[in-house]
């Protein structure tokens, strides 16, 4: 995974989510807060409007209390309790029924009003109503609210709009029923019933729907029937239907459930004197809450204005680093191939553009020290050619000043003057600066050293060179072939009874050059020949110690050191020998340029 990825999936995953969890939580907690809030203040109204309600009915109590007690009623209770209805004075009774009237007239709610005789089983109507006839009384009997009006004895028993349609008629109106005792005996003479007009409830919830127009307010019975609405929509229906969850109503509740679909919130409250009913408030929580959406709609909008931002800054910044360092790596790979030239673009002045400035300095620094190395490589590598050239000189000058001295001891004054000019013809290719000659120049240097071995050791060997005049011009390591030809003459032809003879052959390919060096003297036996398994090897150390008691490998180890410091392990020496078969050395270089070629660089350097 990239580091931009791996940036934007860390800002994602340790701020945007924590974010919108933290966003979700505070926004629940507002809402139950909010919801709270509004719960304990819809309940404070609905004490408030309950308190309200129950004084009017409170009122009616009072009112028929009065009522129930007073002459007129009782009179007339006395005459309707008669059984010969012949006996009554029809008069006497509606004065007694005007008078009754004219109590409970005094109270401007009372819309309707009659009364049922127990022992005559009568009902006497005291206010008129067209539209309604009242129930008969054996009917009226068989009624479960008939035996809850007996059993309150005498206490007023409040019937709902809705509850008791044939008692009451289908009008909406709340019906008082009671017993009406004889104020002397105290015997049960009739039960009255009084329904009350609206217009006291509507005075009230009108003032409660004014302070709260999204509101609705019910009143509904222990079936879940609504008696009364005060918008007046859901009256005589049942209010499980209208809500999705439904709610034991115990003293008091206020919840959040879907009213007609609407998410809102549902408030109900017990009656305090009649408990079988309840009043319900509800209303919609977009009207509660919708302060609460706005803001919240405002801060996400802000924090995902904020958020995007924010991922744009993120994916800026990812896409600015990784391309610095994807810029950094790409130069690295170049320096590992090992172009030192190549550099980051800076970019600012910030750490990125330091990185790149640190990044650009490494790698001048780097290019320095290579350089450096090259250098003291180079001086080291020639240092090791001048001490393997060191060996060789004093050792074969040695040798040959050895033979010229025997000679002139010999009074060879001829041969010593042969010896000595051939000897100058040495110094004079081996005191040469460049560390290359022309394969001409180190074939000369080898007929002369050749012709001075052979005045040494008269009748002892022959030689014959064999090369291909294209490839004098060419050039190789100074004094390279003479200490080879050497070990041939001291030690191949050390002890032999025959003519020993020596053949150097020069040949090439396309890529390299080969000097082979053959003799025909005693060989080399299986244990001496691992002695030069250093001509496969890495470079050996520099020293003169014999081995063994012997200086044999001496001048052919300088030969392959020098070879492999100069060309590379590639190249070097090749020997094959067996006792009695002779020896064969093979020299490999590559081809490089023409001598001619390389007198013209060397004039015009």
């Amino acid at each position: 995974m990239s580091l931009q990825k791996k940036l934007l999936l860390a800002f994602v995953g340790l701020i945007i989510v924590p974010l919108l969890v933290l966003g979700t939580l505070s926004y629940k907690y507002i809402s139950n807060r909010t919801e709270t809030s509004y719960s304990e203040a819809t309940e404070l109204r609905l004490r408030a409007l309950l308190l309200s309600i129950d004084q009017v009915f409170n009122d009616m109590n009072r009112v028929t209390d009065s009522t129930i007690a007073s002459r007129a009623i009782q009179e007339a209770l006395n005459n309707l309790q008669s059984a010969d209805l012949d006996q009554i004075n029809y008069l006497e009774l509606n004065t007694v029924q005007r008078n009754f009237r004219e109590l409970l007239v005094n109270h401007p709610s009372v819309s309707y009003a009659f009364m049922y005789t127990l022992q005559q089983q009568n009902v006497h109507k005291l206010f008129s109503k067209a539209s309604f006839s009242p129930m008969p009384f054996e009917e009226f009997k068989q009624l479960d609210i008939y035996q809850e009006v007996i059993k309150r004895d005498g206490l007023p028993v409040w019937i709902g709009a809705y509850e008791h349609t044939k008692l009451t008629g289908e009008d909406q109106v709340f019906t008082l029923a009671r017993v009406v005792k004889d104020i002397d005996t105290l015997d049960n003479k009739g039960i009255l019933l009084v329904q009350i007009r609206n217009s006291d409830l509507e005075s009230i919830f009108r003032y409660f729907r004014y302070k709260q127009e999204h509101t609705k307010y019910m009143i509904v019975n222990a079936d879940g029937l609504i008696m009364y609405d005060s918008n007046g929509e859901h009256e005589q229906q049942w209010l499980q239907d209208l809500m999705s969850e439904q709610q034991e109503a115990v003293g008091g509740y206020s919840a959040r459930s879907r009213f007609q679909g609407v998410d809102s919130v549902v408030s109900t409250i017990e009656f305090g004197n009649y408990e079988q009913w309840r009043l319900v408030a509800v209303t919609p929580w977009s009207v509660i809450g919708g302060d609460i959406k706005w803001t919240a709609v405002a801060v996400s909008t802000s924090i995902g204005i904020c958020i995007l931002l924010a991922c744009i800054f993120i994916v800026y910044i990812g896409s600015r680093i990784t391309k610095a360092i994807i810029e950094t790596v790409k130069v690295m790979r170049e320096v590992e191939r090992g172009n030192l030239q190549a550099r980051v673009a800076v970019r600012g002045n910030d750490e990125i553009g330091l990185l790149t400035r640190g990044t650009n300095r490494l790698v001048y620094r780097l290019e320095q020290l290579i350089e450096e190395v090259k250098e003291q490589s180079e001086r080291k590598r020639e240092a090791e050619i001048t001490a393997l050239q060191a060996q060789i000189k004093p050792h074969f000058l040695f040798n040959t000043l050895e033979s010229i001295n025997i000679l002139a001891i010999q009074n060879q004054g001829k041969k010593v003057s042969q010896m000595v000019s051939k000897l100058g013809n040495i110094l004079r290719i081996s005191i040469q600066q460049r560390e290359e000659i022309t394969i001409e120049q180190e074939l000369a240097h080898v007929r002369s050293y050749l012709d001075i071995q052979k005045y040494r050791f008269e009748d002892l060997f022959d030689y014959d060179i064999i090369v291909n005049e294209q490839l004098l011009h060419h050039m190789t390591i100074k004094l390279s072939l003479q200490p080879l030809i050497e070990n041939c003459i001291q030690h191949g032809f050390e002890g032999i009874d025959y003519f020993g003879f020596i053949r150097i052959v020069i040949t090439d390919s396309e890529q390299h050059i080969y000097f082979r060096i053959e003799d025909n003297g005693v060989g080399i036996d299986a244990e001496q020949l691992e002695k030069f398994n250093y001509l496969s090897g890495s470079v050996g150390t520099f020293d003169n110690t014999p081995q063994l008691g012997e200086r044999r490998s001496i001048g052919v180890r300088n030969v392959a050191d020098r070879v492999r410091l100069r060309y590379g392990k590639p190249y070097g020496l090749m020997l094959c020998s067996a006792p009695g078969q002779g020896t064969v050395i093979q020299m490999t270089i590559p081809k490089g340029k023409d001598g001619n070629d390389y007198e013209i660089e060397s004039s015009s350097d």
